[in-house]
């Protein structure tokens, strides 16, 4: 079996991928990126000494360092890593498994290039070529679909601790392939490893074809995928994250206040015209620093400083969108249809009033409609009242103020929202437009 892998040619791999591991609890995901670090020699000897348990090395401590996490051996946040090789640089990601974390899996994710999704064979029936993946598996993919991670990579792991390690991962990748052409899921990759001997992660394994498998290592994969492209096909939206009442940079900014903030989408210019939302002012772009401060256009992912031809009232949370010939910029409105990965310990009701998190801005959003939840296990939407504990479902939210904001399948910045308790602040769900 032959994984289906991006050309490299498609890739930029000058740019550090940021990806990240995800499934069900104990598949194995910091052991794999422990694997990851070790053999690609990105961890010093006396880090290896500090990971010793019992005489020998416990791959999973490399990442999980919360003291929780050790005394009980589960993964509650997310852990980042560097690393890097002679072909790419590599930020990873360690999302939790448990069903409780999955919040902190939502956000990892959401600024992900790639994720890899470990498969435990082990807590399969990989005997049987009609087998059911774990719930957690799912779930986890289909919000790596719903959060637009471009790249996803299966892969099945502990097939060293079954009896037929070939018939285990054929099963297993025909039950994965399925699964993801029922959800729509775009499939890189579906490999096998072994995390814990080492096989086919980052050095191939000892007995060639096993699993029946041809195709490239694990690592060889993640080095040849491609990083998301910024959005700077659309127009400029631009939320200000920081007001420089007085510039320190007088040549460039003529003594005018400086908007701080990271390019969503668009390439900000001097001469362009904006809007400012929510009071509807326009100016046009005087002067565009970067983040050295030095004069020049910026495009989408790029922190960038904007001063404006007049002093008009812009503050923390406002954004700045382009208006073109026609005076026309993105349309606001208070009303959104969104899919929900509702994160909160309590139920998700209709009725609910929450803050909304727009790019830097917070507004109130109530909980029109509860449209329909879907089910994990048939991928079918059915009609609900309520959305429980990591369920994903559509809702009808209104607003008290009107968002400017675009389909999630268009702008990864524009189309998010987070919803938060107005009462315990705690992050409640990630709001997709639809």
């Amino acid at each position: 079996m032959n994984a289906v892998v991006t050309p490299s040619t498609a890739a930029d791999t000058r740019t550090a991928l940021k990806f990240i591991t995800c499934g069900s609890v104990d598949d194995g995901k910091s052991t794999l990126i422990g694997r990851l670090l070790v053999d690609s020699k990105a961890v010093l000897q006396d880090h290896l000494a500090g990971v010793q348990r019992q005489g020998e090395t416990d791959l999973a401590l490399l990442t999980d360092g919360l003291s929780a996490e050790r005394e009980q051996g589960i993964t509650i946040d997310v852990a980042y890593r560097y690393f890097n090789t002679e072909a790419r640089k590599f930020i990873i990601g360690d999302a939790p498994g448990h069903e409780q974390y999955t919040r902190n899996m939502v956000t990892a994710a959401s600024a992900a290039d790639a994720a890899v999704v470990l498969v435990d064979a082990t807590k399969l029936d990989w005997k049987d070529a009609g087998l059911k993946l774990l719930p957690q598996t799912r779930r986890h993919s289909l919000l790596l679909k719903l959060l637009r991670v471009p790249s996803v990579v299966f892969a099945v792991n502990k097939l060293d601790a079954v009896e037929d390690s070939a018939l285990a991962f054929t099963n297993i990748a025909g039950a994965l392939s399925a699964f993801a052409a029922d959800a729509g899921i775009e499939v890189t990759a579906t490999v096998p490893v072994s995390a814990l001997k080492g096989w086919n992660v980052v050095d191939a394994p000892v007995q060639a074809g096993w699993c029946g498998y041809q195709g490239p290592t694990l690592l060889n994969i993640l080095e040849h995928l491609p990083v998301t492209r910024p959005d700077t096909e659309l127009p400029l939206a631009f939320p200000v994250q920081w007001v420089e009442k007085f510039s320190s940079s007088s040549d460039t900014s003529q003594g005018r206040r400086v908007f701080w903030g990271r390019v969503a989408t668009g390439v900000v210019q001097p001469g362009l015209q904006v809007k400012v939302m929510p009071s509807g002012q326009t100016a046009t772009v005087a002067q565009v620093l970067n983040h050295v401060r030095n004069p020049q256009a910026v495009p989408a992912g790029h922190s960038a400083g904007i001063v404006l031809d007049r002093e008009v009232d812009v503050s923390r949370g406002d954004w700045l969108l382009a208006v073109d010939e026609q005076g026309q910029s993105l349309e606001a409105s208070r009303e959104i249809r969104a899919t929900v990965a509702w994160m909160d310990d309590e139920t998700l009701v209709a009725g609910r009033v929450y803050w909304a998190l727009h790019g830097h801005r917070w507004v109130k959003a109530k909980v029109k409609r509860i449209v329909h939840k879907l089910d994990i296990h048939t991928l079918a939407e059915g009609e609900a009242t309520q959305l429980e504990p990591n369920a994903i479902g559509h809702v009808e939210l209104a607003l008290q103020e009107p968002l400017a904001t675009a389909p999630f399948a268009q702008s990864r910045a524009l189309g998010s929202l987070v919803l938060v308790d107005t009462a315990s602040h705690k992050t409640s769900g990630a709001v997709l437009v639809n």
